[in-house]
Order: C-alpha cells, then sequence, then structure tokens
C-alpha cells in the first residue's frame, strides 16, 4: 500500500529533506537508495542540491514499500521494480496512477484483515 498520495505532491520539485520527512526517513538512506536504484534520477540546481520530482518520490515509495515494510533485500526490490516496470504501460501518467483498483482495495481490506487477526491474538 502506497505511504504517498500523488495528489498532494503539488509542487513541481522537493528537496531531499522534504523527501526524507515524507517517508519519515534519514535523508542519508534517501541518498543512498539513490545510488543503488537508477530509477531514482533527481535534478541538481546550481549549488548542488538535489530536487525531486513527483516520478522521483512515487519511485522512491515503492522501493520503500518493498525494503521497509514487505522486506525485501536491495536485489529483491531491483528485480521486483524491474518487473513491475515491464509489466505496466509505457505511458502512464500521475493522474492514472493516482486512481484506486479494485485490485488496491481488495489488497487493503487483506491486509487489514491479516492486521486485525494479529491483534486479536494479542489480546489475554
Amino acid at each position: 500500500m502506497s505511504r504517498i498520495n500523488p495528489k498532494e505532491l503539488t509542487k513541481l520539485y522537493y528537496t531531499i529533506g522534504e523527501v526524507a520527512q515524507l517517508f519519515d526517513v534519514n535523508t542519508s538512506l534517501i541518498r543512498f537508495w539513490e545510488k543503488e536504484f537508477s530509477a531514482i534520477k533527481p535534478k541538481k540546481n546550481n549549488k548542488g542540491n538535489r530536487l525531486f520530482t513527483v516520478k522521483d518520490i512515487l519511485t522512491i515509495d515503492q522501493i520503500y514499500e518493498l525494503v521497509k515494510v514487505e522486506g525485501h533485500t536491495l536485489d529483491g526490490a531491483r528485480k521486483s521494480l524491474r518487473e513491475r516496470k515491464s509489466s505496466k504501460p509505457k505511458e502512464t501518467t500521475v493522474q492514472e496512477n493516482a486512481v484506486p483498483s479494485q485490485k488496491d482495495y481488495q489488497e487493503v481490506i487483506d491486509r487489514l484483515e491479516a492486521l486485525k487477526k494479529k491483534i486479536l491474538k494479542m489480546k489475554p
């Protein structure tokens, strides 16, 4: 499940600090992922500061989901990103990606059901 709603990303560019804050991680992790994943390609201003686009942020969101939430290794996350990219149509826009599908809703329901079961097992 995505942590980022593309409709809320209203700026053209975001600084590395803003991106790190969106994901509640350190800027060093964003820089590390930039080195490890060629899909993250921030622009740099005259001072050399990184400027991330919405596309970069959505890619980071996918990496975050794979690595931090699902527990993939970096190699596993790279492979999964490649598979996702090859299975998606080339010309999709942020707006098209922002509309949840029935599959997305079912995925959320399934995760909530699994969490509910875990919580109920914890009760004395």
